[in-house]
């Protein structure tokens, strides 16, 4: 059982992770709007929140996240391939759905701009 001071330094995480992760978003946005073609821009956006937000479930604790870019690299230096390998997964699946999500981005900018 988690005690009530690991739960909240869970909440305080994941609140200074979603701030951090909207700041450097933002700072991205700016910095992508230099690249000329839309889809670029939209891709390496998407690229960006699959990276970053893709969680994977602790095995240790139930229901406790992590990222999956953070969890994926710390087990691959510790030489844990299959524990990589589910945050991998979750990274490419994560991945997939963006890929989704970007060529109907692109669909529906293509629609609006004739």
């Amino acid at each position: 059982m988690i005690d009530t001071d690991a739960q909240v330094a869970y909440g305080i995480f994941w609140s200074a992770y979603a701030i951090a992760f909207v700041v450097f978003f933002y700072m991205m946005k700016q910095l992508f709007r230099y690249f000329p073609l839309y889809g670029v821009r939209t891709l390496l956006s998407a690229a960006l929140v699959a990276l970053l937000l893709t969680p994977v479930e602790s095995p240790e604790l139930a229901d406790w996240w992590i990222p999956a870019w953070l969890y994926g690299g710390y087990e691959l230096v510790l030489g844990e391939a299959e524990a990589a390998g589910r945050a991998l997964f979750n990274l490419g699946i994560a991945g997939l759905v963006m890929l989704l999500v970007w060529i109907l981005d692109l669909v529906r900018y293509r629609l609006v701009r004739r």
